[in-house]
């Protein structure tokens, strides 16, 4: 594609992300479990959970487009954007379990998505093997903290902990494969930024 094909296509797909409703090519997971009966309180902080993934998922679009976006490297290319439409999922499912439990998306998602792009164009900017580990990175700190709120959901909430877990099972592979393709090991100091900076996502996306 020309560099303007890409432009066009970089700005449909954030449009899409922040303001459309999303709709997986794979069926959300289900358990076959009792069907989920939640008090008001439990209803709450599961919506609160299921928002902060929701954000995540955002973010993952918007990481894995900016990504796409900087590579010279069509092969490359290719990888980062079947790795977003496999988020994607993710993001309807997300979508779709916090509407089944009354709540919304994050207020803050037009945000979200621009901070995660600007992070993803400079990963992209400083060579591929440096964004290749960055995703590593990210899908290391998102699976530890999918595997957080499968403690944290209501045992009984069967239908958002079968989709974090399909979620989490996802997130591993997707580090394999960036691995797989050469990823370099993150310093230390970076890695601490990247939790910070999750961390601040995280608290925030839970309540707004």
């Amino acid at each position: 594609m020309s560099t303007s094909d890409r432009l066009f296509t970089t700005l449909d797909a954030a449009l899409r992300t922040v303001f459309a409703s999303h709709h997986g090519a794979q069926p959300c997971p289900t358990v076959a479990a009792d069907a989920t009966e939640l008090s008001e309180a439990e209803k709450k902080e599961a919506a609160a959970l299921m928002r902060v993934n929701h954000v995540g998922e955002v973010c993952a679009q918007a990481l894995y487009t900016a990504q796409a976006f900087a590579t010279k490297n069509e092969a490359l290319r290719d990888h980062f954007l079947r790795a977003s439409a496999e988020e994607t999922n993710h993001l309807a499912w997300t979508e779709a379990r916090l509407k089944e439990l009354g709540d919304r998306t994050s207020l803050l998602n037009p945000l979200w998505y621009a901070g995660a792009f600007g992070i993803g164009l400079l990963a992209g900017r400083l060579g591929d093997r440096v964004s290749l580990g960055f995703v590593v990175e990210t899908e290391n700190q998102v699976e530890a903290h999918l595997d957080g709120h499968l403690s944290r959901l209501p045992t009984q909430d069967h239908a958002s902990r079968a989709i974090v877990a399909q979620m989490k099972d996802d997130e591993v592979r997707h580090a394999l494969n960036a691995k797989e393709l050469g990823a370099i090991d993150l310093p230390a100091p970076v890695k601490g930024l990247m939790k910070a900076a999750a961390k601040v996502m995280t608290t925030v996306a839970h309540r707004i």
